[in-house]
């Protein structure tokens, strides 16, 4: 009798205990990861269905599900998409916290999850629960690091995390202390650049995610715009078939005047419907196109994206962008077509959007050659804008926001053809002229001091025209403006 009621014991022991679960981040794992950071969500999840099946007890596959939703969320903004994905966030970290807490990969996972969720809810505005969950990621990664040191991958989620804590202003610095979480870009991209630089199998597994993450951080938050579309070229980016790289060398190259480049990068990339399918792409080239005034053709890739983005972000900018083209092209009755639609559709999160929106409400059409100066200036067309500007003075404009518009683009445009001092000349006028406006010319003239002074070696100005800049309030563009004077001011003191 007693050694049946030991066999019995046993037996349910075995019966219903439950599996132990693991973190295998197996061949099939690692070929599904990289086919996500590609973009090719569709392969991706049918890896992780096949890791599935030969093991359900490894989390990793879970793991990789949250990178799938996450890029088709952030990329599409769908949100019928969001609604039905939302929960699967929190079941995955349900999930997570039943693995074992010896694996370094434990707390790493739940970190990246929650990264995930936190930026997702950002981009659909759910402001306050994605405050509480990148608090909860930085504390997963701050603890792992302090148990698993020698675990490279913490190296980049932690370093990350810091460099974007550390653009918080002092103001709020006390919040972000209460919960434990500090920051500074300086050492935090020292943190990133060695995850980065390093030659371990993480490093090579997870060169996509980091390189994606590492450029944008060189090229906001260190104003390193240079060295992030040289690293783009230097490690050699396959921007051909891998749409993730793509979209960021593309995004990156518009927003760095460069919009040829763009171009050829948007034209020439792998066309297979294997790579997750954006609207995306056109926002991009049409940007690409309007900013060399080819207007037509800029068209029809700003109205696809119009048609067929079902989120807000970059919406009302879109048809501000539609409102100018036909406006150029003398089509008025398009063009406050487009207006009310800047006004009705989208939503004001970005900077753009907000901008876009007050120009609408105020119902006045830009100066004409004042608006093709801006838009070949945001291409980096510079001589062209020059030469339309040519023998222009303030006196050549009656209205204050235009002569304002007039000596700002004026600096820009030298600073952009490195001549510093004819910048420094306009700049500071715009600053003058604009103290008061609610334009973001003096505000943005201020922040652009402040970069030649700190290229100069000069950071005690350089500080002084940050702060500046962070001074003025109730313009357009303030949180981004602010956002980049922080992240010099953080870099002037080597915070």
């Amino acid at each position: 009798m007693k050694k049946y009621c030991i066999l019995i014991l046993l037996l349910s022991n075995f019966l219903f205990c439950k599996a132990e679960k693991v973190y295998d981040f197996n061949a099939v794992c690692q070929q599904a990861y990289n086919e996500i950071t590609q973009l090719k969500l569709n392969n991706g999840l049918q890896l992780i269905a096949k890791a599935k099946q030969q093991n359900p007890n490894n989390l990793i596959p879970y793991v990789l599900e949250s990178y799938a939703d996450f890029f088709s969320l952030f990329f599409n903004e769908d949100h019928a998409e969001y609604k039905a994905k939302k929960d699967n966030f929190e079941k995955r970290i349900k999930l997570l916290k039943e693995g074992p807490e010896s694996s370094p990969l434990h707390r790493f996972c739940l970190c990246a999850v929650y990264i995930h969720k936190a930026a997702i809810e950002i981009r659909y505005g759910e402001i306050w629960s994605a405050g509480w969950d990148g608090r909860r990621a930085y504390s997963y990664i701050k603890e792992n690091n302090k148990i698993f040191p020698a675990f490279t991958p913490n190296k980049f989620l932690l370093g990350s995390l810091q460099t974007v804590i550390g653009t918080i202003p002092k103001s709020f610095r006390w919040v972000a202390g209460l919960f434990g979480m500090t920051g500074s870009v300086t050492e935090g991209m020292k943190t990133v650049r060695q995850f980065v630089n390093g030659n371990d199998v993480w490093s090579r597994l997870m060169v996509n995610e980091s390189a994606f993450g590492y450029c944008y951080l060189m090229f906001y938050l260190e104003n390193n715009k240079e060295e992030a579309l040289k690293f783009i070229q230097i490690r050699k980016l396959d921007l051909v078939n891998n749409h993730l790289m793509a979209f960021m060398a593309s995004n990156l190259a518009v927003n760095s005047k460069l919009p040829e480049l763009a171009k050829s990068i948007i034209l020439n990339r792998n066309k297979s419907t294997d790579y997750l399918q954006t609207p995306m792409w056109d926002y991009e080239l049409g940007l690409a196109k309007i900013y060399h005034l080819d207007i037509q053709d800029a068209l029809v890739n700003l109205e696809s994206f119009a048609n067929n983005f079902k989120g807000n972000f970059y919406k009302k900018d879109v048809y501000q962008k539609i409102s100018w083209a036909y406006y150029l092209q003398g089509n008025m009755k398009a063009a406050e077509a487009a207006r009310l639609n800047v006004i009705n559709k989208g939503a004001t999160d970005a900077d753009a959007d907000k901008q876009a929106l007050r120009d609408a409400k105020k119902g006045k059409w830009p100066n004409v050659l004042l608006l093709k100066a801006r838009l070949l200036n945001d291409g980096g067309y510079n001589k062209e804008a020059l030469q339309l500007l040519q023998g222009k003075t303030v006196n050549s404009f009656t209205k204050e926001e235009e002569q304002l518009e007039f000596v700002y683009r004026l600096g820009r445009l030298y600073d952009d053809v490195n001549n510093s001092e004819q910048a420094l000349q306009y700049y500071n006028s715009a600053i003058k002229l604009g103290i008061k406006s609610t334009e973001y010319y003096a505000a943005r003239a201020a922040l652009q001091i402040g970069m030649i002074y700190e290229k100069r070696g000069d950071k005690k100005s350089a500080i002084r025209y940050y702060e500046i800049c962070i001074g003025m309030d109730d313009h357009d563009y303030k949180t981004s403006l602010d956002q980049r004077a922080k992240s010099g001011i953080a870099r002037c003191k080597g915070e």
